[in-house]
């Protein structure tokens, strides 16, 4: 009697892992050939809310203000290296929106 409580303890606390497991993996986002997690997309916002608009840098640079913020998440930072990196972000930024975590948009994965 006692071995199947402690067998119904195990397995209960199998389950509960993998529930638990399954729960802390990330929704990835894939466009053009950059995977990025959904939650670094969905930071885009508040940092673009921090950042201090200069014109003048914005003249002189070919990339996205966003990409000098020291805050941009490390998976977004090799977008920073394409010369269409704006409309990326852009792209992203819509997808995020496109309820992702649901799986709508083709180009989210990991999501339920």
């Amino acid at each position: 009697m006692r071995g199947r409580t402690v067998a119904g303890l195990l397995s209960g606390a199998a389950v509960f892992f993998l529930v638990l497991l399954q729960s802390t993996e990330s929704v990835y986002i894939q466009y053009q050939g950059f995977q990025v997690q959904l939650e670094s997309v969905k930071k885009l916002n508040d940092l673009e809310r921090k950042l201090v608009f200069s014109p003048r840098l914005q003249a002189q640079s070919a990339l996205p203000i966003l990409c000098y913020h020291l805050a941009l998440p490390l998976d977004l930072q090799p977008i920073c290296t394409s010369r269409a990196a704006a409309s990326i972000f852009k792209a992203l930024k819509t997808i995020a929106e496109d309820n992702c975590e649901l799986c709508e948009n083709v180009a989210c994965t990991g999501c339920l």
